[in-house]
């Protein structure tokens, strides 16, 4: 049985990178507009470019993804299905979503829209691969942070598989990176992302080191892995690139495809961070550090022209057969083939020929004359009655006007047949207030030591599932505590188990951080309650998570007070009010790629001196905050936060006692994004 060969999906942050994808062999493109865009550094398209950047799509066959993979406010859903509405009629195949509030308006405004699920949603286990096929997304497009066997469990699910290929990996699990909205108010889950992490940082003091950069990945030259295990589609990062860059990398994807050997040093040259790395794929993590070089900067200055020449011309995609009528005392007619589609145009009655008369020969020949147009010439048919000339001039016009025509039946066949409703958001909406005063904290500890001092002043514990599978919290009531999976499932059918143990034992309420965790809390029947890792930012989430079935969900830290008072959700809401805020959730370890594990001092510094405390676990590292989020004294302004978290991290008991009654800690505090926003 032959393998299904994947889609080549490609970036364009500009009208010039898509037509270059389309040339060299793209058979989709992905694109933002100019806002709800995770890139909004990248030139994107107007509304009105939309429509155009699709015609070109369908004319060559391929799909063309809008991303709006950036979460939404309250404020901006009216503007948001107006937008969608646009772009539905523009002739979009699919929308790229990381928001489940808008994927819900998304489908309120256009029911039969395609919704592909962006990598924003941290989606890493076929149990969230699962979980979002059953939502009715057609698409999902998993952590890059996953190795072949785990992208051959979600490819099995039966949900289009969507997996990068080759660009920039970011150090973070996407979705989960907080460090430019903390630090700057630039959010990358608005599109703003500031690029950080590709600044100075050193577990040593070493001004020069950069490490939280990664190279770039490229599995180009081992594509054959990913037709294996059934991924659909393979995707280029890049919207923010140059079409030099697009060409290039689809070039070598489209050619490797065919048998040949990719150019990696071409590729290199474009654009590298000191070369490229296989990533997570192979399960290796070895050598994935690097930063922009000055020789990778010379490089792409000798290439850049060379590239150009992949997509200088249209590519020929499609067979036109010709059929001509000319007969005597009739008007010519010429009808087009393409495709299954069927084009004809007449012209004035033909003359008398004087010298030589139109024959097999010149119809041949004006007609093949396709220029730069994506068709060739298949075969050319005729009736000619003798003696007879259509001049050549009046073939070549018939030609462009049925090539014209042709192109407008081919674009209208293929344009996506989607139904706009007439819906518009409710405006005015009824706020979720508060119930209960003094405000009910929820407390992650980290520690059997913090959980036994918090357990007697909190509504409930949160703790990591491994530290409930030992014999330290035999003595805390199971009704107190909610289970926290990892942030990052390596084994999934490993935690399916533990937690199942965990369940069998008493506990019955679970944290769910991405709608992995969700997926197996809802199979095992425990108490669902969403984490801050789902990026809650509206009523319209709010409402999605309350049709998943969870009991309350914790507001995104990056909103402002203002914000969260504005959502409307039929299940309690909760904040972060105190903590040091996660800023990244990475698989690799900073520290241990510098100076290694034994020199470890749990922390890395960045170029102004601030340290950021490092979380090591066995499967991944959370990098944190360099000073601890305060609110206990502000709990007022929290209109319609039905409780508090309170995020330990080293502290002993009496720490522990102090951040649960709003002592203001001795190190430096921060009020986060609460008043600055993003």
């Amino acid at each position: 049985m032959s393998l299904k060969k994947p889609e080549i999906l490609a970036p364009a942050g500009s009208m010039e990178s898509l037509t270059a994808a389309l040339r060299c062999g793209a058979d989709a493109v992905y694109i933002g507009g100019k806002k709800f865009s995770a890139r909004s550094s990248a030139s994107n398209f107007s509304v009105e470019e939309l429509s155009e950047a699709a015609d070109k799509c369908h004319l060559y066959n391929a799909k063309l993804y809008l991303a709006v993979n950036t979460v939404i406010f309250d404020e901006e859903a009216a503007k948001f299905c107006d937008y969608i509405k646009k772009a539905a009629a523009a002739g979009i195949d699919a929308f790229i979503v990381q928001d489940l509030g808008a994927a819900e308006l998304i489908h309120r405004c256009v029911p039969d829209a395609v919704l592909h699920a962006s990598t924003q949603m941290t989606v890493h286990t076929a149990y969230g691969a699962g979980l979002l096929k059953a939502l009715g997304f057609g698409r999902v497009v998993p952590a890059r942070e996953l190795d072949k066997d785990t992208i051959a469990e979600i490819c099995s699910t039966g949900i289009e598989t969507e997996v990068f290929v080759h660009g920039a990996l970011c150090m973070s699990v996407s979705g989960q990176c907080y460090m430019s909205a903390v630090i700057g108010s630039r959010s990358a889950n608005r599109g703003c992302c500031g690029q950080a992490c590709r600044l100075p940082f050193s577990a040593c003091g070493n001004k020069n080191a950069a490490s939280l950069s990664l190279k770039d990945l490229s599995l180009i030259p081992i594509i054959s892995q990913l037709e294996e295990i059934g991924a659909d589609s393979l995707k280029i990062e890049g919207r923010m690139k140059r079409p030099e860059y697009v060409a290039a990398a689809v070039d070598a994807l489209y050619g490797a495809f065919r048998g040949k050997a990719p150019d990696m040093q071409t590729l290199r040259g474009i654009f590298s961070r000191g070369g490229f790395t296989d990533g997570y794929f192979t399960g290796k993590r070895s050598d994935m550090f690097g930063v922009r070089e000055k020789d990778d900067v010379i490089a792409a200055q000798t290439i850049i022209p060379k590239i150009h020449e992949l997509y200088r011309y249209e590519r020929k995609v499609r067979k036109i057969d010709f059929h001509v009528v000319i007969r005597s005392g009739q008007p010519v007619r010429i009808t087009a083939f393409c495709g299954g589609f069927e084009e004809s145009v007449c012209s004035d009655i033909p003359q008398i020929a004087q010298n030589r008369p139109t024959d097999m020969a010149m119809l041949e020949k004006q007609l093949s004359r396709l220029g730069d147009t994506v068709f060739e010439l298949g075969c050319v048919t005729a009736e000619i009655d003798d003696g007879l000339i259509v001049p050549a001039g009046k073939l070549n016009e018939l030609r462009r006007i049925l090539v014209e025509k042709m192109n407008e039946r081919i674009i209208s066949e293929l344009a996506p047949n989607c139904t706009i409703t007439g819906y518009e958001p409710a405006s005015g909406k009824i706020r979720n207030i508060r119930g209960r005063s003094p405000l009910p904290v929820r407390v992650f500890c980290r520690t059997a030591e913090q959980v036994h001092a918090a357990v007697g002043l909190s509504e409930f514990v949160t703790v990591p599932h491994e530290l409930l599978l030992g014999d330290s919290l035999n003595d805390i009531p199971r009704d107190k505590v909610i289970v926290s999976p990892p942030r990052f499932i390596v084994n999934a059918e490993k935690l399916f188990s533990e937690l199942t143990t965990l369940r069998d034992n008493g506990f019955t309420h679970l944290l769910c951080h991405t709608p992995d965790t969700i997926s197996m809390g809802k199979r095992l029947g425990f108490v669902l309650h969403g984490g801050f890792g789902l990026n809650t930012c509206n009523s319209y989430s709010a409402d999605a998570l309350k049709k998943l079935g969870l009991a309350d969900f914790t507001a995104s830290f990056e909103l402002k007070i203002s914000q969260m008072n504005s959502i409307s959700a039929e299940i309690p809401m909760g904040a972060v009010i105190y903590g040091r805020l996660p800023l990244m959730l990475t698989r690799n370890c900073p520290v241990k790629n510098e100076i290694g594990c034994k020199k470890c001092r749990k922390s890395i510094t960045d170029r102004t001196g601030r340290s950021f405390m490092i979380n090591c676990s066995r499967d991944y590292v959370e990098i944190l905050n360099s000073d601890i989020l305060y609110m206990s004294d502000k709990l007022n302004q929290f209109d319609s936060l039905s409780f508090g978290i309170i995020m330990l991290n080293d502290e002993n008991a009496a720490g522990t006692v102090n951040a649960i009654k709003g002592v203001r800690p001795d190190e430096q505090t921060t009020r986060g994004l609460y008043y600055r926003g993003i």
